[in-house]
């Protein structure tokens, strides 16, 4: 691991460990000559043409934290306005658009307390978590309590999913009200080091309360696009069963008609923002984070090594709650994957700079 006087990369700031021969982030090389203390590991052959990592600006967690609670207020405000405009778009089609605002405000009203004080019951229920048991658990209860102290947070709520798939994700609103849910999967194939690093990771995104947007992109998010396929199903059958010459006549049904088609593209779109809104740069964050906590880079790398090789599906799995595990549950992303399009980092470029921070170069 990079000691604090390791050497600074004249190109783009990283600090390596000291005598590295080229930076682990955007694979400069420093000279000609081998460092003393070069990396541990045999150096990548000049053949071999290695990725080159852009540097990811960290942040304090004081400075995330108040990030994240301000995105999650400009969210609500934001599906405020899309919660306005189906209102007002399904009371003049059919015909009474105070009826429409004012069914719109009531659901806002109902699913905004929801996702802010239940989010997180919510996820866990649709994943099918179960509260870690004192005695069939205590490895898993140990090494929270221990992560949580190194983290500085208070130790949260643990769950177990059941099932075979590797995964874990964090939820909650704060620090003092977070649980952290893991697979039965996760628990029998990873050793107690690389427990420690995904605990650590999902304590990472605690401290910084990316799990309070985390949350609440999933529900408000999810309800409008839910919302929206709602009244397209229901606006189909409408025109299936009602005659030409009945209530609203022509009009009316073209005018449904119109409105389906918007809520068609609006109901996939909704999926997108969700996607776009969580930004892939917090799981970098929380892995260098998950590093310092356990001083341990190397057993979080393996444990993503084993969660990718090993499958990481979990139980109730959707586009809604992707972005809240340590990795997609629904899909891979590789290294030319849109960053607008992905939830997460390419697994294999998280990997090679914890190996890098553990002092190993990629190839190696």
């Amino acid at each position: 691991m990079a000691e604090r006087n390791g050497a600074a990369c004249p190109k783009c700031g990283g600090v390596n460990p000291p005598g590295a021969d080229f930076c682990y982030l955007c694979r400069e090389p420093f000279g000609t000559q081998p460092g003393a203390g070069a990396l541990v590991g045999p150096s990548p052959p000049p053949s071999e043409a290695l990725p080159r990592l852009r540097p990811v600006p960290m942040l304090l967690f004081t400075e995330a934290a108040r990030h994240n609670v301000r995105m999650s207020f400009l969210l609500f405000a934001l599906l405020f306005v899309v919660f306005f405009l189906l209102g007002t778009a399904i009371g003049g089609a059919y015909g009474d658009v105070g009826a429409g605002l004012g069914l719109s405000f009531v659901l806002y009203s109902i699913l905004g307390a929801t996702a802010y004080f239940s989010g997180s019951s919510i996820m866990l229920s649709i994943h099918g978590a179960q509260e870690a048991g004192e005695e069939a658990h205590r490895q898993l209860r140990n090494v929270v309590e221990e992560m949580a102290i190194a983290a500085g947070v208070p130790p949260p709520k643990v769950y177990v999913i059941p099932t075979e798939g590797l995964n874990a994700f964090a939820a909650g609103r704060r620090p003092e009200e977070a649980s952290v849910a893991v697979t039965a999967g996760l628990l029998d194939r990873l050793s107690r080091e690389e427990l420690q690093g995904v605990i650590a990771h999902e304590l990472a995104h605690i401290k910084s309360r990316d799990t309070l947007y985390n949350v609440c992109a999933a529900v408000l998010v999810g309800a409008v696009a839910l919302l929206s396929d709602l009244f397209l199903r229901g606006t189909i059958w409408g025109r299936r069963g009602r005659s030409p010459g009945g209530r609203g006549g022509r009009g009316g049904n073209a005018a449904l008609f119109v409105l389906a088609l918007l809520l068609a593209v609006l109901a996939p779109l909704a999926a997108r923002i969700l996607q776009m809104s969580i930004s892939r740069q917090r799981e970098y964050h929380a892995d260098a984070a998950a590093a310092g906590f356990t001083r341990n880079p190397l057993g979080l790398a393996s444990a993503l090594e084993k969660i990718a090789a090993g499958g990481p599906h979990v139980p109730g799995e959707n586009r809604g709650t992707q972005h809240l595990f340590i990795v997609n549950p629904l899909r891979a992303f590789g290294p030319d994957a849109s960053s607008l399009m992905s939830t997460h980092p390419p697994t294999e470029a998280r990997i090679q700079r914890l190996r890098a921070m553990g002092g190993f170069a990629a190839g190696a």
